[in-house]
């Protein structure tokens, strides 16, 4: 290592700073990290592309420093679809320091990743005070039932108002309104659970009307429409 002359011409002074990294909690525990391996954790980040067309919703299970699980999921660009199936592909069983500087093909996941390692080494990970942490799955666990994100799409103009088009419980069929043209309830299908009695055998009739339900005041309106056609 090499010294500037003015750093060699000066005397020593003793340091007694020396207590070491301050303790972060992790899964319970207080620890004082000092590796990547010394971070575990499970946690959730958000993400967005420069020019902000698109944004990524990232979760990883950390243990001992190693990715164990990722859930990525995207929306806005079509690209981003695929960049995450790629990055779904490159980011278990790298250290989330391997994770910050490697190239997850979207600019909107790799900023994810930027504020996910952030939360997680700084000691404020969604487990940091259960004990044990979440087991391996516990990411997959947050799209319930028929395994898809809980994307809403809807859309409005002062002129004909609102539209829902693609909220928690599914696809929209139709919107029920009162006698005040005002939403009261709407009609929908819940593609995951179609997809699966599809899969089971059921006709794709059949399987369309078990994955049917509607909510609110949908039996008392006075009209429906089609929010895509009217």
């Amino acid at each position: 290592m090499e010294y500037s002359h003015e750093v060699k011409r000066m005397c020593v002074v003793g340091n007694n700073a020396k207590h070491g990294a301050a303790p972060i909690p992790e899964e319970g525990k207080w620890v004082q990290a000092k590796e990547v391996t010394d971070i575990s954790g499970l946690t959730h980040g958000i993400g967005w592309c420069a020019p902000q067309q698109g944004a990524c919703k990232l979760t990883l299970n950390v243990k001992d420093g190693i990715i164990e699980e990722c859930l990525i999921e995207t929306i806005g660009c079509s690209g981003m679809t695929h960049s995450a199936s790629m990055a779904s592909e490159i980011l278990p069983g790298k250290t989330i320091l391997e994770a910050l500087n490697t190239d997850l093909v979207c600019d909107a996941i790799n900023t994810a990743m930027r504020e996910l390692f952030l939360q997680i080494v700084y000691g404020r990970s969604q487990t940091a005070f259960s004990e044990g942490g979440l087991p391996i799955g516990a990411g997959l666990e947050d799209l319930g039932k028929g395994l898809r994100s809980q994307v809403g799409t809807t859309y409005g103009t002062l002129e004909k108002g609102p539209r829902y088009l693609d909220i928690a419980e599914g696809y929209i069929k139709e919107l029920a309104l009162n006698e005040n043209d005002e939403i009261i309830g709407y009609s929908f299908v819940h593609l995951g659970k179609m997809m699966e009695n599809i899969k089971k055998g059921d006709t794709p009739a059949d399987a369309l009307e078990k994955a049917s339900g509607q909510y609110g005041q949908f039996d008392d309106a006075v009209k429906y429409i089609d929010p895509r056609n009217e």
